[in-house]
């Protein structure tokens, strides 16, 4: 599978089997000694939005916000189809198991696309989970500190 990272305006091609050329070694939560052809990086995981495939990473103190695309967006893209406007929202579904650290929104709250609904932890990680449409929430079907499975229904939406 190919992928393209975008860091800013700059994209650049990275293939799965580029990944292996890579030495990587992680040294706590979150941060890790990164070598590639002779050079040396300390990296550090700052936040991670896997539905939006989104990150921000720190390479020797930088801070960097990256987006990833897959073959199936990179192509969904080139088709135009990516473009098609906003969408209603559906219920939120929780993307991997974990605890609610904090819920951002309240029922009857209006939200866009992007916005912030609520911040999940998983594997260590903070994960800032999006509205990926318009619409209004009907209901919180969690509380902050409970623990989620992988599909269950943390936000209704109508």
């Amino acid at each position: 599978m190919n992928y393209k990272i975008n860091i800013g305006e700059q994209a650049f091609p990275l293939k799965k089997e580029d990944l292996s050329t890579l030495d990587i070694i992680q040294t706590g939560e979150n941060h890790y000694h990164v070598l590639q052809d002779g050079k040396a990086y300390q990296a550090e995981l700052e936040t991670a939005d896997f539905n939006a495939k989104t990150m921000t990473i720190k390479i020797n103190g930088n801070k960097y916000e990256i987006n990833i695309e897959d073959s199936y967006d990179q192509l969904v893209k080139q088709m135009g189809l990516s473009t098609a406007g906003s969408q209603k929202m559906t219920n939120v579904k929780a993307p991997m198991p974990g605890l609610v650290l904090d819920i951002l929104v309240k029922p009857d709250q209006e939200v866009a696309k992007g916005d912030a609904l609520l911040i999940l932890e998983a594997m260590k990680m903070e994960n800032v989970l999006k509205a990926e449409g318009d619409g209004i929430v009907k209901s919180i079907e969690v509380a902050k500190g409970t623990a989620v499975d992988k599909g269950q229904i943390i936000i209704e939406m109508h």
